[in-house]
């Protein structure tokens, strides 16, 4: 036992000082410098060199008592900025995922949808499937990939990354009758481990992109004393925001998967009978199954 309480606290001290400790600390010693140099030096080399040699002077010259108390200052403050970033992070993945009032945004993602999706008829309607030239399904297939760039299904959300979870719910609504939020639990527990360990990884990366992503208010804060943080936010911000996107399309994707692929396999478990022993849900099968998981809540 003791062995694995050692074990437990060597992981949770490398998390720290990965997730919190060291990005923490490099943030203290650029907010310390950018403070010093301000807006008038905000790049002035030769400045920053004498504010870092004037410092480390200042520190070893002190007793040994007062380096242990700076030092235990500094990890605190490290410390501190990181667990305000990782509180921040809730406000990342709120603005990521649209949770937030958005109706004009929402509107207009709907109608730029309603519009590739009129196209895609058209060409459609221009040649039935039973006479289509290749060219035509091409130029039907280069439609479908245009609307589906704004949403994979009837947009609801106001951001990109809202609209690709919004997505698999409402495909689990409409083509399944799964009422996801009360049926994603059971069908995770009816996965197998490979099925979950893949989407764990992609949860796991949108997770380090949102973390990753948030550092940029603490920077950007720091920009009101030295400019050059904004454009070190920006590019942190961009960053993440990029690697979110990613993530959430390989989330999403893995999701609507498990619904396709394990469907049936969740209906077997809550005790409904399915016209097939594998595959997806009938509309009406997955609505008996969202009964059975709902409780007439």
């Amino acid at each position: 036992m003791s062995d694995f309480f050692k074990e437990l606290a060597k992981t949770l001290a490398q998390r720290w000082v990965g997730l919190l400790a060291v990005p923490g600390a490099l943030f203290v010693v650029g907010a310390l410098l950018g403070i010093r140099l301000g807006h008038a030096h905000a790049l002035d080399l030769s400045m920053a060199s004498q504010v870092f040699t004037t410092t480390a002077t200042s520190v070893a010259g002190r007793a040994g008592t007062v380096q242990a108390v700076l030092l235990i200052v500094a990890l605190l403050a490290s410390a501190g900025v990181g667990l305000l970033v990782q509180a921040m992070a809730g406000v990342t993945r709120r603005l990521w995922l649209g949770q937030w009032p958005g109706r004009i945004l929402t509107a207009r993602r709907v109608r730029k949808w309603e519009r590739r999706l009129g196209h895609r008829q058209e060409l459609e309607a221009a040649e039935p499937a039973a006479a289509r030239s290749a060219s035509a399904q091409h130029r039907i297939d280069r439609a479908s990939a245009r609307m589906n760039a704004v949403a994979m299904a009837r947009p609801g959300r106001p951001t990109w990354m809202g609209d690709r979870i919004h997505a698999v719910e409402a495909i689990a609504a409409g083509r399944y009758g799964l009422d996801l939020p009360f049926a994603w639990p059971r069908l995770w527990l009816t996965m197998p481990e490979s099925a979950r360990a893949e989407i764990s990884a992609a949860n796991g990366a949108f997770a380090a992109a949102v973390t990753v992503a948030s550092w940029a208010w603490p920077t950007l804060l720091l920009g009101v004393f030295w400019w050059p943080a904004i454009v070190v936010a920006v590019v942190i911000g961009t960053t993440g925001w990029v690697r979110g996107r990613a993530a959430i399309t390989d989330l999403s994707a893995l999701a609507e998967s498990a619904l396709d692929l394990y469907g049936c396999a969740l209906a077997t478990a809550a005790g409904v009978e399915t016209q097939r022993p594998a595959g997806p849900l009938e509309a009406d099968e997955g609505a008996r199954v969202s009964a059975i998981f709902r409780k007439g809540r």
